[in-house]
């Protein structure tokens, strides 16, 4: 099928503006609420079995690990050539003949927000990430193809603040840095930018400038993003992709002169009604002693924008996993967008072994349920009690001491299933561990923190 570029003119319409429980504001942070996909008030809800769920966690840790290598091609060599392909053509041709091949979720089974765009402000639910540095929102004419999406799809003609970004500007240098993909120019000396996945996930478009609307009292010009024309993936039915990692391009780094560069968030389970939020600023309670912070690090061999940091060790039980302190010395990041956590191999052995030693005493074990294999007979809301406690522990004294919730999750009909997943050189610390804690990201001084039970 042909898809041919052109550009559509709708009126303008009244924009909707988000209830005052969505966000709250003072001088110092911006305090915007979280939804989980599958929660209660969400509106992105997709019927996706639990194996499709597991898969797709799969090739979103295979599209981290493939950053830390700092593998610029991210993914199969058909897909990067095809991605060229497809740029190429938004350089030179008026019009497109290219089949569209569905990708895998980078992150739409997790967590969204909801922000604004343009004046007069449209606001668009939005995928947020910390493994992703630059963001980018679905935007019409949609010349290529548009996933479908729950808010009407971002007109770009319907804001007067909009504007693309010439090919000599900046940010069109520094997205190479950003998406790892080395920007295009069209004939009419446009930026085009490319963001993919490890998987078969992207998006392609132009690079922009708008208007940034986080509350209605709150709003910061310039917000460079991308303006989406191709975008293929199951996204779920967010708008786009909202980049929260350490490159200068993303949205944290962009609002950090007013802010400072500090966020934190407390993401909340799916069963919950309320209390999770994103917080843009330093919080206050950060300096109670409610928190207990770890130095942020960085690796040589490590994507500057991803959030790395050491795990000193994990205990059950209160008992030291029996492995040498070499075990720990791998690459290790903390992903909002990863659900289930990955240890290597050795790791993963250990605590298979110390939780299944304690757990089979009151629980009879179950077959593996595809990437999880430490399995047992039961549902999660019985499993109160004869569960042992699990901490990753790290320097400086802080630690995640994981309850049952964070440690088990429900595989099936009377399967239950630790949340830890053994991987290949690399430990990432999924959202599932970090559920009802907020996670601090104090960037400028370098350092992640945590408290328990903040979701309130």
């Amino acid at each position: 099928m042909a898809f041919v570029w052109f550009l559509l003119v709708f009126s303008l319409s009244l924009a909707v503006i988000p209830s005052q429980a969505e966000t709250q504001v003072n001088q110092s942070r911006v305090h915007l609420k979280i939804h989980h996909v599958h929660g209660p008030e969400s509106s992105l809800i997709q019927n996706v079995s639990f194996s499709d769920f597991l898969l797709h966690d799969e090739e979103r840790v295979k599209s981290l690990k493939s950053i830390l290598v700092k593998n610029t091609n991210r993914g199969s060599s058909s897909l990067s050539s095809d991605l060229s392909r497809r740029s190429n053509h938004w350089s030179s041709a008026k019009s497109l003949n290219i089949p569209l091949n569905s990708g895998l979720s980078i992150g739409s089974g997790n967590y969204y927000v909801k922000i604004g765009i343009g004046s007069p402000v449209k606001y668009s639910t939005m995928i947020m990430d910390t493994g992703s540095s630059f963001s980018w929102i679905q935007c019409k004419p949609c010349a290529v193809f548009c996933h479908s999406q729950t808010d009407p799809v971002f007109d770009p003609s319907s804001s007067k603040t909009y504007k693309t970004l010439p090919c000599a500007a900046s940010a069109c240098s520094s997205l190479k840095e950003s998406t790892l993909n080395s920007p295009l120019c069209t004939s009419s000396n446009k930026c085009i930018y490319t963001a993919s996945y490890g998987d078969s996930s992207y998006s392609i478009g132009y690079l922009s400038q708008d208007l940034l609307t986080l509350s209605q009292s709150q709003t910061f010009p310039n917000f460079i993003y991308g303006c989406g024309q191709d975008n293929e993936g199951l996204f779920g039915k967010s708008a786009g992709l909202l980049g929260l990692a350490r490159d200068k391009l993303s949205m944290i780094a962009q609002v950090s002169s007013k802010y400072g560069f500090s966020f934190s968030y407390c993401l909340p389970t799916a069963t919950a009604s309320s209390g999770g939020f994103l917080k843009i600023g330093k919080n206050p309670s950060v300096v109670t002693s409610s928190f207990k912070f770890t130095p942020m690090v960085k690796d040589p061999r490590e994507s500057s924008s991803l959030y790395s940091l050491r795990l000193a060790a994990i205990t059950v039980a209160g008992f030291p996993l029996r492995v040498s302190a070499a075990e720990y010395k791998v690459p290790t990041i903390i992903d909002s967008g990863t659900v289930i956590t990955r240890l290597p191999l050795s790791l993963y052995s250990a605590l298979q072994s110390a939780f299944v030693k304690i757990m089979s005493k009151k629980y009879a074990q179950a077959p593996a349920f595809s990437i999880l294999d430490t399995c047992f007979k039961g549902n999660v809301k019985a499993m109160t009690s004869g569960v042992p406690e699990i901490a990753m522990v790290f320097p400086g004294g802080a630690a995640l001491r994981l309850s049952a919730s964070n440690m088990l999750i429900q595989a099936g009909d009377g399967v239950t299933c630790l949340a830890f997943a053994a991987s290949s050189e690399i430990t990432v610390i999924g959202n599932h561990q970090q559920q009802t804690f907020e996670v601090a990201y104090d960037v400028a001084n370098s350092r992640i923190g945590f408290a328990a039970n903040a979701c309130r």
